[in-house]
């Protein structure tokens, strides 16, 4: 009998890898279904597919990670197949058997593949089986603390500590001694539990100068399986990728050898479908470790995609329809070098802790061969708390890397997001980075050089003024706005002339805008310019001052003014009355420890009347499925603590009181 692809799927996720397949599902003529939770109802991905679904609450354990609900939508909805995409239920073993008892076609490996690479110990005796090269640790069952205790000591310090079904860097924690063994793996435990429903971990000699290079698999159903190239994802913030880029810069010789290692590591447990063999490349041994296997289409994906022109998404529909592999090793040809960016919601200048809010202005680089963004994201949707805060994907090609570096920067420079914090600035800065252009970098590269890549950027007095002009241009362009401050009467003049004053925080001089015979008169009191512009819409200005023209952001949002300059730079202003005075007479006696970020309290670590030291843990707030960690800013006693475990905070709600 002929085969032919399936005809109906329902994606089993939600935002970019939503989207992403999608549009592969549309143009192969796959009807397509989404799902969505109560905070998803009016996503992307529910318009980009052919029918929607509900599926519950926004707590992702009542949703998208709910089993029997996203079984019976499947069967509801009439679809014969199911992609997980990523995260989620994409590595859930017992999802992918429930499929395969409900005659529904998983995209994805078989059940028992996702059982022994999901488990970080199996994975690990099954690869030192096959004669896959392993790093030195512990991997058994047992998980007494004190033996484990005793294990680390065997390894030698430093350890990493893993959770066994762990991925994305959740359960991951790094004991730099004995004397912090114990902290870091409770937490670790903690950390596990809740997001994989197991606290157990293995242990890991930590390499000092690692390389995570990571080798994209395919097989099909008939034993045959390929290797589509390496990806180099060695820069990453709080054990999570940030940049990942293909190929890397070994030599062919030991990219053809890691690449017939991580295929051979896929035959080892019947592998089916796409999946991402990770490995540690000791840069100093040049020698590499076998790390864990994504049983998934990983998100970086797209890098993959761009330097063999080849649809990893139609790979997977073809495969699990039940044909065979579309190439074979010796016709998948590569070209070019790519490099992919994540986008987060994310403060990098407050220990990159993630961020939630609303998109109130989003514009973006051109796309076209060389450029792609992937994201389910629109302007003026939310980035919510109880998911990832991935805002989008720029990937980029170039011929060479130095190409695809400058392709890439120029493209962040015109990537503007307003109404919450991005390390959209962070990553232009990293791009930047000599030792990074060098590619003088591994694992340890962000928080080795944090003071240069951390470098927050000031607010020029020269954008007070465009931000004062930019201000002035729109009331004048739209007088008919009730709240203008140009209808009050104080700061009209006749003759044509108009002048408004201005007021900033951490800006003591005041600016004055004076329109005067179609230009704008901008004055400080210790410097003046002049400026002609016009509003062009959605927040954006085109101004033209002595040293050209330019082309700015303003939007003003929940009482802060978010700007954007020439360069693609974003600076939050806040503007204050003209009779606003700072107490300079008061000091602060008290302190109050706030919450960086909202989110669930787990854990309160001191109560009223305990003297503590500098940098004692005094709460854990669980966020976006991470532990963040509490820290007193000096020594004190604690006054007062406002929360109690299981509560749940807000950004800048205070925790406990110190004096």
């Amino acid at each position: 009998m002929a085969l032919k692809l399936i005809d109906k799927v329902l994606v089993a996720n939600r935002g970019e890898i939503a989207c992403r397949v999608f549009r592969t599902a549309k143009r192969l003529g796959i009807s397509s279904v989404a799902v969505y939770s109560e905070a998803d109802k009016n996503s992307l991905h529910t318009l980009m597919a052919d029918s929607a679904f509900h599926i519950g609450p926004a707590a992702p354990t009542e949703s998208y990670l709910n089993k029997m609900k996203i079984i019976e939508t499947i069967k509801k909805s009439g679809s014969s197949a199911v992609h997980p995409g990523y995260g989620f239920l994409s590595e859930n073993a017992d999802f992918a058997s429930l499929c395969q008892q409900n005659s529904i076609v998983f995209i994805g490996p078989p059940a028992s593949a996702i059982k022994s690479m999901g488990s970080k110990s199996e994975s690990k005796k099954i690869m030192i089986k096959a004669g896959v090269p392993v790093v030195p640790g512990y991997q058994d069952d047992a998980q007494d603390i004190e033996l484990l205790k005793a294990e680390a000591e065997k390894i030698g310090y430093p350890v990493l500590i893993k959770a066994v079904m762990g991925g994305g860097g959740k359960g991951m924690k790094l004991a730099q001694s004995s004397k912090e063994f114990i902290t870091q793996l409770e937490s670790a435990k903690r950390e596990s539990l809740k997001a994989f429903g197991d606290d157990r971990v293995i242990l890991e000699k930590y390499i000092t100068s690692p390389r995570h290079i990571e080798v994209q698999v395919f097989a099909d159903t008939y034993g045959n399986a390929v290797y589509l190239y390496e990806r180099d994802c060695s820069v990453q913030r709080r054990h999570q990728k940030v940049i990942e880029e293909a190929p890397s810069n070994i030599d062919e010789i030991k990219r053809h050898t890691m690449g017939k290692t991580a295929t051979q590591a896929a035959l080892a447990v019947g592998y089916v479908g796409a999946g991402t063999v990770e490995f540690i490349y000791d840069e100093q041994t040049k020698e590499f470790y076998f790390m864990e296997m994504n049983t998934r289409l990983q998100v970086e994906h797209p890098v993959t995609e761009m330097i063999t022109g080849l649809d990893l998404v139609e790979w997977q529909f073809r495969v699990a329809s039940g044909f065979h592999l579309p190439l074979k090793q010796e016709d998948i040809k590569r070209s070019g070098h790519a490099i992919e960016a994540r986008i987060y919601a994310e403060n990098p200048y407050n220990s990159f802790l993630p961020t939630s809010g609303k998109l109130i202005h989003l514009s973006l680089p051109d796309t076209w061969d060389k450029v792609r963004i992937d994201s389910g994201v629109r302007q003026n949707d939310e980035i919510s708390v109880f998911y990832d805060p991935l805002i989008a994907k720029l990937i980029v090609l170039g011929n060479s890397r130095d190409e695809a570096l400058n392709l890439l920067h120029s493209s962040l420079s015109n990537y503007h997001v307003c109404g919450l914090p991005t390390n959209i600035g962070f990553l232009k800065t990293l791009v930047n980075n000599k030792k990074f252009r060098d590619y003088d970098f591994n694992t340890n590269f962000i928080p080795q050089n944090q003071h240069e890549l951390l470098h927050k950027p000031e607010i020029s007095e020269e954008d007070y003024g465009i931000i004062s002009a930019c201000l002035s241009i729109k009331e004048s362009q739209c007088p008919k706005k009730t709240t203008s401050p140009w209808d009050k009467e104080e700061d009209f003049r006749v003759n044509s002339e108009s002048l408004k004053n201005y007021f900033f925080e951490n800006f003591e001089a005041g600016v004055s805008v004076k329109l005067s015979k179609g230009e704008f008169k901008v004055n400080s009191g210790k410097w003046n310019m002049s400026i002609q512009g016009s509003y062009l819409g959605n927040n954006t200005y085109q101004i033209k001052t002595s040293n050209g023209i330019q082309k700015v952001r303003v939007v003003d949002y929940e009482g802060s003014l978010w700007f954007v300059n020439n360069d693609g730079v974003v600076h939050i202003v806040s503007m204050k009355e003209q009779y606003k005075m700072e107490d300079k007479g008061t000091t602060q006696t008290v302190l109050n420890v706030k919450a960086p970020i909202p989110g669930k309290i787990i854990k309160i670590l001191c109560k009223p009347g305990d003297d503590i030291k500098e940098n004692a843990v005094v709460a854990v707030i669980e966020s976006m499925k991470m532990e963040h960690m509490i820290v007193a800013p000096r020594n004190a006693k604690i006054v007062n603590v406002f929360f109690k475990e299981g509560d749940f905070v807000n950004s800048k709600d205070t925790l406990v009181v110190l004096e």
